[in-house]
Order: structure tokens, then C-alpha cells, then sequence
């Protein structure tokens, strides 16, 4: 084991915890009968670099998968992790914070196996019953005296897949479990949803990054360039920056700008055409999301600069009215629906049947971050908008994203270091062409 000079500060997901439990108490303070909190890590699989469930991460700040969290509601936390770390030490290292004298440093009473040792060097959520035994017979003992698992287990949805499957699994070996499951996935979204001061740090930190990245693919594109090679100039800055790709990489020329989600970077960029970028990297667990629409060739047409402009138009606008009290899309009532007045306004020039999708979404630790859509802007939030007019017969797609910060006074816009109008654009564009 590493020692604990190895160890980063835990402190703000300490209290993380405590503000969780508390949040949870507050509305369960007459509960009599015992009560377990209990989050599961992420696993690994062999197609991807492993990558923490946020919530997870969220209230532990730890990376290790298999891991499972558990709380009372006095704020009491135990880790169990994955008994297989024998034979896990020989193809990774092994982390300081499973040290068990290193507990009190992660701010847990205890760090303890989840069972007996595992047959491979990590855990899958259709896991053996001796694998899991040190927690399943807390969790036995909890509901034979009557008590009650407080997790994240919505009933829509398809949010938190793994921690289903896994909750789905110890059912079978803990009768009455089922029974006694209440989610408490609301308490974390809310929490989650409303970004700190550090939240804001490493956006802006993964928005940066985000910005070269878009530079960097303003350079790559050229007549002939293919789709893969802009991608691929734009990826190496992410990684090269120490962060991971976010999501997908969108990079469609020509009438794949067109498409929504076009993801397979495979044709060769025409003269004369547009390329839509839609990227965000991800650092310390944070996404950004920014697109861009450039002209291959250096220069709008008359026709891509007239869309391009009423696309950045209405982004500005919709900016201008974001503020706390309005919704990202509120059926109910248009007037205070960013949704509803951007295709009010696209409708009014001629164009809203060619804006298709939603004008933006939370954005945080995931891309489509958790937020309740039912309720207002707040204080807090963070949120793309991005606007976009796809005009599939003409081969021609405009979208523009930016990401922004709610604050009492209105959207603050993390992203605006990265040029956007329709000149600067294309000086951008024009600079590899020197």
C-alpha cells in the first residue's frame, strides 16, 4: 500500500456527505426503524478506460471501481471495496485510500472488504454470493430487524443501469429486500444540480481545454481533410491537456451537418461545404459541451452566412433572457420557456420546422447532467444553449453552443473566450491556409 502523503484532500466530500445525510434526515427524522444508505461504484469493462459513476464520485471522490458506499442518518460512512486486490496489485497500482489505517483521511470509520477474496482482479455486478458476504449480512441483519435501503433506484428512467443491476442482484440473496428500497436519487440531483465555487473551477477548466481543442480543429479543416483527422487533431489536445473526450466527438461536413449525433468521421470534407464541431472534454469529472459551425473553404457563402447569423442571433437572444424563474422548456407555459421562444423566434424568420432538437440541457459532471426540468431556472445551474437550423436539401447545418452560469442577475458564459462571429470564424479557419 502507498502511504497517506499519497492520499488528496477529502474535505469537501466529507462534507458532501454530511450535507446528503442531512438533507435525507430532514425529511425522514422520525424514522424508528434502521436505515442503510448505500451508493455502488461503476465497473470496469474491456472496451474502455474505466470512468466513476458521478454520484459516486460525487460523495466520495474516489475512483476505485466495485466500491460501495454506505451511511446512517447520523453520518456515519463505511467503504467496502473488492476483495481482489492481490491480485489486482499485479497489473495496477494499488491506491493509498484502501488502506484501511488511512479511513479516518477518506473521513469513513471503517474501510473493509466487501467478502472473501474474488476469483479475478475485479468485481461485475453478477458477482458471487461469498464476494459480497460482508455486506450482504449487514444488509440481511438491517431488514430482519425491520429497517430500510435508501439508494439511488428511480422508477422512469434509465439512470443509474449499473446500480440496478446490481441492486437486482443482492435481492436474490437478502429476502424482504425489494420491499424495503427507497430512492433517494431526488437529494443527490439536487444537490448535484447546483454547482459550488470548485464545480465552477473545474468547468472552466475542461471549457478551456475544450476551446484549444475547437482551435485546433478550426486548423485541421480544409477541402480534402477528412472527418477522422479533424477529430483526431482536436482529441490529441484533450488528451494531451490531461483531460478525456467527454462524449462522442461530432465532426459532419457537408449534409452530415445535417444529422444530429452524426459519429462516424468517415467522409472527406468538400470545398464549399459547413462542419459542424460539437466536443467537450471532460476534466476532474466535469463535462463541457461547445459546437461550432466552420466553412470548410475559409468563407461563408452569402446563403451559410444568412443562416449562421440568424442561428447566433437567436442564441443571443435566448442568453439574454436566461435568468432564474425562466425553464429550459416548460410546455405549460411558453412565455417562460427558453425551448418555446427560440422556436417562436426561428418560427417568425421562416425557419422553425428546421430546428429540431432542444435548446440546451444541464451540463456538469455528466453532459446531460442531472436537473429536474419540471422546475425553473436557479441560482446554480448550469446549462447549454444551442440553436441550430438543419436544411437537409440544401446539405446545410448551422449549430452553435455555448455553456452558461445562472446566476441571480442572469447567464454568464463560460465559454465565450471562443470566438463565435461569423468573421472571426473563418480568420480562424483562414489561418491554416497561410
Amino acid at each position: 500500500m502507498a502511504n497517506k502523503q499519497d492520499i488528496k484532500d477529502y474535505s469537501e466530500f466529507i462534507t458532501r456527505r454530511k450535507n446528503f445525510v442531512q438533507k435525507i434526515k430532514g425529511q425522514y427524522q422520525n424514522q424508528q426503524s434502521p436505515v442503510r444508505i448505500l451508493l455502488f461504484a461503476g465497473f470496469e469493462d474491456d472496451r474502455s478506460v474505466f470512468r466513476q459513476d458521478s454520484s459516486f464520485y460525487y460523495l466520495t471522490g474516489l475512483e476505485e471501481p466495485g466500491a460501495v458506499l454506505m451511511m446512517d442518518l447520523e453520518g456515519n460512512a463505511m467503504l467496502f471495496y473488492p476483495n481482489c486486490y492481490e491480485a489486482r496489485s499485479k497489473w495496477m497500482r494499488t491506491p493509498a485510500e484502501l488502506d484501511p489505517e488511512n479511513a479516518y483521511l477518506l473521513g469513513f470509520e471503517k474501510v473493509l472488504p466487501l467478502g472473501k477474496e474474488c476469483s479475478g482482479f475485479s468485481l461485475h455486478p453478477f458477482f458471487e454470493r461469498e464476494e459480497y458476504e460482508v455486506l450482504l449480512d449487514i444488509l440481511i441483519e438491517t431488514i430482519e430487524d425491520g429497517g430500510t435501503l435508501m439508494t439511488l433506484f428511480p422508477k422512469s428512467g434509465s439512470a443509474y443501469a449499473q446500480q440496478r443491476l446490481l441492486l437486482e442482484r443482492l435481492q436474490r440473496f437478502v429476502p424482504g429486500l425489494q420491499e424495503n428500497i427507497v430512492d433517494i436519487s431526488s437529494f443527490l440531483e439536487s444537490m448535484r444540480r447546483t454547482k459550488s465555487m470548485r464545480d465552477i473551477e473545474s468547468l472552466y477548466h475542461a471549457i478551456d481545454i475544450t476551446i484549444m481543442a475547437q482551435q485546433a480543429a478550426a486548423q485541421a479543416i480544409k477541402p480534402g481533410a477528412t472527418e477522422a483527422e479533424v477529430r483526431a487533431s482536436l482529441e490529441y489536445i484533450m488528451i494531451g491537456s490531461g483531460a478525456r473526450v467527454g462524449f462522442p466527438t461530432i465532426v459532419a461536413s457537408g449534409k452530415n451537418s445535417t444529422t444530429l449525433h452524426h459519429y462516424a468521421s468517415a467522409d472527406t470534407i468538400q470545398s464549399g461545404e459547413l462542419v459542424v464541431v460539437d466536443i467537450g472534454a471532460e476534466f476532474d469529472y466535469y463535462n463541457a459541451d461547445i459546437t461550432r459551425t466552420y466553412p470548410a473553404s475559409g468563407t461563408f457563402t452569402e446563403r451559410q452566412k444568412e443562416i449562421y447569423n440568424l442561428v447566433l442571433e437567436t442564441q443571443e437572444y435566448i442568453a439574454s433572457m436566461a435568468k432564474p424563474g425562466m425553464w429550459i422548456k416548460n410546455p405549460k407555459d411558453p412565455s417562460k420557456s427558453l425551448h418555446a421562444l427560440a422556436k417562436k423566434y426561428l418560427d417568425e424568420k421562416g425557419y422553425g420546422q428546421y430546428f429540431n432538437h432542444g435548446i440546451g440541457h444541464f451540463l456538469g459532471m455528466d453532459v446531460h447532467d442531472v436537473g429536474d426540468y419540471t422546475k425553473p431556472l436557479q441560482v446554480g445551474d448550469v446549462i447549454t444553449i444551442e440553436p441550430g437550423i438543419y436544411i437537409p436539401e440544401e446539405s446545410l447545418g448551422v449549430r452553435i453552443e455555448d455553456d452558461y452560469w445562472i446566476t441571480k442577475d442572469g447567464a454568464i458564459c463560460l465559454s465565450e473566450h471562443l470566438p463565435k462571429k461569423p468573421e472571426e470564424i473563418e480568420q480562424m479557419v483562414q489561418q491554416s491556409f497561410e
